[in-house]
């Protein structure tokens, strides 16, 4: 880790002001993978499980996390080109999200990137409840860009 944890923590939970404002918080980082977690409270739509506003944050913050955690953030940055999410059941409870990139992959996509000058790639996810149900899958296409 090219970071350490209580900088990744404070980026994650505290540099965007509305991700602060919903409560979303960094829970583990471990093997090249990072789990943050939204709480219900405050997070609720018009018929008691979690607003899609509040899920699609829960799952877009981890790939910033996950730049700040693998790559060198004085040489390229992210951006996210296209996001879809499944919607499977109502998001009752805590949400957690997990996303992970394995270093091979980071080494290609810096290579790549610091050759070309940009380089996109896909993250895919699952939104699960406090008791492991899956509630949402996701998508997104991420582009890291030279600076």
């Amino acid at each position: 880790m090219s970071i350490d944890l209580n900088t990744l923590k404070q980026g994650v939970e505290e540099k965007i002001t509305f991700v602060k404002r919903c409560g979303l918080t960094l829970v583990e980082v471990k093997e090249g993978s990072v789990t943050c977690e939204m709480p219900a409270e405050g997070n609720e739509n018009h018929i008691g499980s979690m607003y899609a506003g509040a899920l699609f944050t829960l799952a877009e913050i981890p790939g910033g996390a996950l730049w700040m955690l693998h790559f060198d953030v004085t040489r390229c940055y992210p951006t996210l080109k296209s996001f879809t999410i499944d919607f499977l059941k109502p998001a009752k409870g805590n949400i957690r999200f997990s996303l992970g990139l394995s270093k091979k992959k980071v080494q290609q996509l810096s290579d790549t990137c610091m050759e070309k000058g940009k380089v996109e790639f896909v993250l895919q996810g699952e939104l699960t409840s406090e008791e492991g149900l899956v509630v949402a899958r996701t998508r997104g296409t991420y582009q890291l860009r030279k600076y």
